[in-house]
């Protein structure tokens, strides 16, 4: 799993293209993991990727909760998101985000999973787009711009 993408300035990459920012959903990642998906083949050269911080934990779960002959290989694929995409934390801007989602969710009657609002709220205070693995994971939350599959 190589970062694509170049070093020069934040905001223009590959022959000036704009970023775009992108927060991948866990679900695309266990994909990555679990069925061998090419991560640079869903991912386009100008996307600058990260993850939430709540991504770890999730992965963290598949790990330690893993048969003994599938833990090492989750093992070394953790180390190695952890070392190779930004982690962005829950801090006061994703809180108000969060709350915010918490909000529209329960007076839409649109139950969400906690980990899947805690990294779209993630997206919405970064600004960045969710990347989804599955289309019923990123429910185009308020706020959240979102790329799913195909």
């Amino acid at each position: 799993m190589e970062r694509r993408g170049c070093e020069r300035a934040p905001l223009t990459c590959c022959r000036g293209a704009l970023l775009t920012a992108l927060l991948l959903d866990t679900s695309v990642l266990i994909g990555v993991e679990r069925d061998g998906f090419d991560l640079d083949e869903l991912i386009d050269a100008a996307d600058e990727p990260a993850i939430a911080a709540i991504t770890i934990a999730e992965l963290g779960v598949g790990l330690e909760i893993a048969s003994d002959k599938r833990k090492s290989a989750r093992r070394q694929f953790l180390d190695e998101v952890v070392a190779t995409l930004p982690i962005i934390g829950y801090d006061v801007d994703v809180a108000r985000a969060h709350t915010a989602l918490l909000v529209a969710v329960r007076t839409r009657g649109m139950p969400r999973g906690a980990h899947d609002l805690i990294i779209a709220a993630t997206a919405r205070a970064t600004a960045r787009h969710g990347r989804g693995g599955k289309p019923h994971r990123l429910h185009r939350p308020p706020g959240v711009a979102v790329r799913l599959p195909g």
